[in-house]
């Protein structure tokens, strides 16, 4: 089982977050489901990103729209009157959230609140999933994976304030959403990699940004341990979880795991050495950082029982298989290739084949 073409043919999504990586990706992938889709986002940090890098300016309906800006969200939201919605739009990033954790929490949890806000008073919504994190866990260190009913936490302020994310949302699903049958569901999912992520301060641009400038990469946590997956697998898994949202209604609602195999629970240094054997761009070098870093999680895990059973989801790819087919998008885009057409190309592939 998988994605439904017939499901999502004429739907109207709404998806924030759409410059961003994941973001870019579900937008191609509901585009080229036959989904009207309507884009709420910043602008692209950099020229250097999936929205540019594919076209997705000419291609999608797309507003550069602050969630931070009540007024301005609700307008867009209203005026465009969505059947079904992916709030993706947030501040991702843990070193960034202690620089800055107003803005972090002023982002992820106001944005969600100001966007929830807006879909209880759009009557034409059915179906809401937000995209949170597997960080939204109180991490305890150990060794078994966390599951949906575990508790919530967040030691830094981008997990945190993704665990009030996820609050808010049981708040406004018990209050408004339920009452009205509208589903909401949360999403967690693991770290995820895939060609077209340019963003700061994360492993695999790090990696790709360092090798093919024939430099040394400096890991700052070698020995954290995280469920690595292809950007497809947790974005199928928002896909189905949608398709059945909208058969069973309020009743489904609830938080959703999406995790990959055990084989996939990773260490960073363990990621970078596979990436190195794929590597032919010339010697790949890395080396650990001998400064203090800010805290992270050492060890995390999912457990997605859950998705597995209540919607059929399943990741289709290993660990290895993400990174070959994280490098082959990396280097079609080196080589100049058409990259909307190779995320085509590999969304099919991720639907057709376990590998």
């Amino acid at each position: 089982m998988g994605v439904s073409t017939a499901f999502w043919a004429g739907r109207r999504v709404l998806l924030t977050g759409h410059t961003g990586f994941k973001g870019g990706w579900l937008a191609i992938w509901l585009r080229s489901l036959g989904a009207e889709v309507h884009g709420i986002a910043l602008p692209p940090e950099s020229e250097s990103c999936l929205w540019s890098a594919t076209g997705l300016a000419d291609r999608m309906d797309g507003h550069f729209t602050d969630i931070r800006n009540q007024a301005a969200l609700a307008a867009q939201v209203q005026a465009f009157a969505p059947e079904c919605v992916f709030h993706l739009a947030a501040q991702p990033l843990v070193r960034a959230s202690y620089h800055d954790p107003v803005d972090t929490y002023a982002t992820n949890v106001m944005g969600t609140v100001n966007l929830l806000e807006a879909l209880r008073h759009t009557e034409s919504v059915k179906v809401i999933v937000v995209v949170t994190t597997d960080k939204c866990y109180e991490n305890q260190e150990w060794q078994w994976p966390y599951r949906e009913n575990d508790r919530l936490g967040g030691f830094d302020p981008y997990s945190n304030s993704k665990a009030c994310a996820e609050l808010v949302c049981a708040s406004y699903r018990d209050a408004f959403f339920n009452p009205a049958g509208v589903a909401l569901a949360t999403a967690r999912a693991g770290n995820v990699i895939g060609g077209g992520d340019w963003g700061a301060e994360r492993l695999m641009p790090d990696i790709l940004r360092c090798w093919d400038a024939g430099e040394e990469l400096t890991l700052r946590y070698p020995a954290a341990t995280r469920p690595w997956q292809h950007v497809l697998e947790p974005l199928s898994g928002y896909l189905m979880l949608a398709e059945h949202l909208m058969g069973v209604g309020a009743s489904g609602s609830g938080a959703f795991n999406f995790g990959p195999d055990d084989a996939s629970t990773a260490s960073v240094e363990s990621v970078v050495s596979r990436m190195a054997t794929l590597w032919s761009g010339g010697k790949a070098r890395w080396r650990c950082s001998e400064q203090e870093q800010p805290h992270e999680a050492g060890l995390l895990a999912l457990d997605s029982s859950h998705a597995r059973h209540l919607l059929s989801w399943r990741p289709r790819w290993s660990l290895d298989s993400a990174l070959r087919h994280t490098l082959d998008w990396h280097d079609g885009w080196r080589q100049g290739d058409d990259m909307h057409a190779l995320c085509l190309r590999q969304i099919a592939l991720h639907q057709g084949d376990s590998e």
